[in-house]
């Protein structure tokens, strides 16, 4: 879908938005739902996310939603973030809670199951079939950072004795409950994953060849449990749209589909960038920000500020040391912040680089002399570049003397070297000692370029000026 047709397809859920608002405060619910079906599910389920959000008319909202046949009733739930679900089912009976559970997917049920209170639960699960309730509970039971936590039963498997002809007759039998057919797995009487086979080579085949000669035995599992994040790097790694789950004796118990994978991925990469601007998250980290209350995101952001603010007395401490040598050249003191964000800046830059690369497995610890040896020529590079601008801005402009100039751009080229080393260094040696480097390099590279830029600048004056 271009850009063209998406500004389209969101203009069109606006100006719905605005009918079915207007009905609602004329109390014209079924004028509103039929606005709704106008729109597929995933789109409704929008509309619904922005209605649920006005308190003044969440009553009125979950009329609307109950008015809904049920087949769309439950594939717009199943879109529905989980706060928004749980406003559903406050406002839905028991009995209507029960279907919409029941015709979810599975992982999807085991999802909303989660999130739902115990006594709920239970109800739920007494109307459940025998089998499928002992499913559930197992699936409940897994912790909530596993990778069978995320999978789902709903999977095509086959046995090696098929016949070609006999699995495509049992993928039309079975493949309208599975979550995917694309890839069907192949077990052994005990359950056992022993291949996998494509649709793709089940329909290219002659239909009297057997499974077992054209099944795949190399391939790529995932044990039950295995953390989430592991199993979100083995879908980038491998690009694959499902992958299957095995148990501790290599029993096929689910599939992972790359659509849950999604979620982990995202809460990954929020939980990065949190952590890379030195946000400490205690709680909350799957609310968005909107959701989140103003008292916990000043706790979350706290902890660093503090250790900085005390880190930041080092920095005090050595322009209180010089003191006195600034007082006889006073100039010096309205370049100490451009040359202080110009070292924190730079850190900043190399940190994220460095980051990724280890996250992706593209450097380790060991590569650090490869690394530093890069970083000093780029900072070179880049020290050389704005030292020599500034050089002309403070002769020709600011109207100093060579002497100031030549002490505040050898100081840019030192602290640009010293912080690109810093901002790719620091990744490496806090993953060496096994703790995580997205928490630390941003706000550990601000502390100390800070101190050791002002160092430099001090003895660059020593030098050039003789202080």
């Amino acid at each position: 879908m271009d850009s063209n047709m998406i500004r389209e397809a969101d203009q069109a859920i606006e100006e719905s938005l605005e009918k079915i608002f207007g009905w609602i405060e004329e109390k014209k619910y079924f004028k509103a739902r039929d606005e709704l079906l106008k729109h597929n599910e995933a789109d409704i389920a929008e509309m619904f996310e922005e209605m649920l959000e006005e308190p003044d008319i969440l009553e009125s909202t979950i009329v609307i939603y109950r008015l809904l046949p049920k087949d769309v009733s439950v594939e717009v739930f199943s879109y529905l973030p989980s706060d928004d679900q749980l406003k559903i089912v406050d406002g839905i009976t028991d009995a209507e809670l029960s279907y919409i559970v029941q015709q979810l997917d599975f992982d999807d049920k085991i999802d909303i199951l989660e999130e739902l209170p115990a006594n709920l639960v239970d109800k739920i699960l007494e109307k459940t079939p025998k089998d499928e309730r002992r499913l559930i509970n197992t699936f409940l039971n897994y912790p909530d950072t596993c990778a069978g936590s995320l999978m789902t039963p709903d999977y095509i498997s086959l046995q090696k004795e098929m016949t070609v002809g006999e699995a495509l007759a049992h993928i039309k039998k079975e493949g309208m409950d599975a979550e995917t057919i694309y890839t069907c797995y192949v077990k052994d009487t005990g359950r056992k994953l022993i291949g996998i086979v494509s649709l793709s080579t089940l329909v290219v085949t002659d239909d009297n060849i057997k499974i077992k000669d054209i099944m795949h035995t190399d391939y790529v599992w995932i044990d039950v449990y295995e953390d989430q994040e592991e199993v979100a790097e083995q879908f980038k790694k491998y690009g694959f749209i499902a992958m299957p789950v095995v148990d501790r004796e290599h029993r096929l118990v689910g599939i992972i589909t790359f659509d849950d994978i999604l979620d982990v991925i995202e809460d990954e990469n929020t939980e990065d960038i949190e952590r890379m601007n030195g946000i400490i998250d205690f709680e909350d980290s799957d609310k968005d920000y909107l959701d989140v209350s103003v008292w916990q995101h000043a706790i979350n952001r706290l902890p660093w500020l503090l250790i900085l603010m005390v880190a930041y007395i080092f920095t005090g401490m050595i322009i209180t040391s010089f003191e006195a040598k600034l007082s006889e050249v006073i100039s010096l003191v309205a370049y100490m912040p451009m040359l202080m964000g110009t070292g924190g800046n730079s850190g900043s830059q190399a940190a994220p680089l460095l980051i990724r690369g280890i996250a992706m497995d593209e450097v380790e610890p060991s590569d650090a002399p490869k690394v530093l040896w890069k970083e000093a020529r780029i900072g070179l590079i880049i020290g050389v570049i704005l030292s020599s601008f500034n050089f002309a801005r403070i002769c020709l402009i600011d109207g100093y003397g060579v002497k100031i100039a030549l002490t505040v751009c050898s100081a840019m080229l030192f602290i640009v070297i010293f912080a690109k080393i810093l901002g790719s260094m620091i990744p490496l040696l806090v993953k060496k000692i096994n703790l995580d480097p997205a928490l630390i390099a941003n706000p550990a590279i601000s502390s100390i370029s800070d101190a050791v830029a002002l160092s430099i600048y001090f003895i660059m004056a020593s030098v050039f000026l003789g202080l």
